[in-house]
C-alpha cells in the first residue's frame, strides 16, 4: 500500500540547516565550506555504502518540498529560480513546491516537474498522492515542512539520516510537534552517518 514517507539528514542534535541559508550556503551555516555541507557528506562521499538509503530517497513517485528546500528566493516570483540542482533535478518525478505565491509548473529535463502549490500542505498532499499512483510519496524536507505534516498527522513513515556532530542552531525536526509515538522499524550505522527508520503511530495519546 502507498505510503507517505520522509527522509531528512540530521545532526545529533536534531538540525537539518544551520542559520543564515544563501544561495551559496544552501545548508546555512554547518561548520562546512559552502556546498560540501557535513549533513549529506554521507550521500557524495561513501554513496556505495549507503547505497540501499540512496536508491530508497529516490524510488518515491512524487514528493513534496518547502519553498526553502526550492531555492533562497523570498517573497514573489521575481526572478527566474529553478531551484538548486540544475537543468536535470535528481526527482524524475512530480515535486509540489508549498509557496504563498502563484507561479506556472516548471518542467525540467529528465522527467522532473515543479508544481507551485498556495492552498497548504493537505492541497499538495491531494495532488501529490494523485500524481504518484500506486507509488510512495515522499515530504522531501525542509524540516519545517516535515513538521508540519508530522503535526497534522499526515506520515506514514519516518527516516532520519543522523550525522556524527552537533549545530547547535538552525532548523530543527520535531519543533512545533505535538508528542508522536513512533515505532522504530529499522537501524544501521555507517561509517558517516546512522540511519534510523521509524513508523508514526499517531500523537502522544495514541493507544491510551
Amino acid at each position: 500500500m502507498p505510503k507517505v514517507t520522509c527522509d531528512l539528514s540530521i545532526s545529533v542534535d536534531g538540525y537539518s540547516a544551520g542559520h543564515n541559508q544563501t544561495e551559496q550556503r544552501p545548508f546555512g551555516d554547518d561548520g562546512s565550506d559552502g556546498w560540501g555541507n557535513r549533513l549529506h557528506a554521507w550521500m557524495f562521499d561513501t554513496p556505495d555504502e549507503n547505497r540501499v538509503e540512496i536508491e530508497r530517497m529516490a524510488s518515491a513517485k512524487a514528493f513534496i518540498i518547502g519553498r526553502n528546500m526550492f531555492g533562497p528566493v523570498r517573497g514573489q516570483w521575481d526572478r527566474a529560480w529553478n531551484g538548486w540542482w540544475g537543468d536535470n533535478p535528481p526527482f524524475h518525478t512530480p515535486v509540489f513546491v508549498l509557496t504563498h505565491y502563484p507561479r506556472d509548473a516548471q518542467p525540467m529535463a529528465g522527467g522532473t516537474t515543479f508544481h507551485f502549490v498556495t492552498d497548504g500542505i493537505e492541497a499538495a498532499l491531494r495532488e501529490a498522492r494523485k500524481a504518484a499512483g500506486d507509488g510512495d510519496v515522499s515530504i522531501h524536507g525542509g524540516a519545517t515542512t516535515i513538521n508540519q505534516y508530522l503535526a497534522a498527522g499526515l506520515v506514514d513513515e519516518l527516516r532520519l539520516h543522523i550525522a556524527p556532530f552537533t549545530l547547535g542552531a538552525g532548523t530543527r525536526l520535531f519543533d512545533g510537534v505535538p508528542p508522536l509515538n513512533l515505532e522504530q522499524i529499522e537501524s544501521r550505522a555507517a561509517s558517516a552517518v546512522t540511519h534510523v527508520t521509524y513508523r508514526v503511530l499517531g500523537g502522544g495519546d495514541a493507544g491510551k
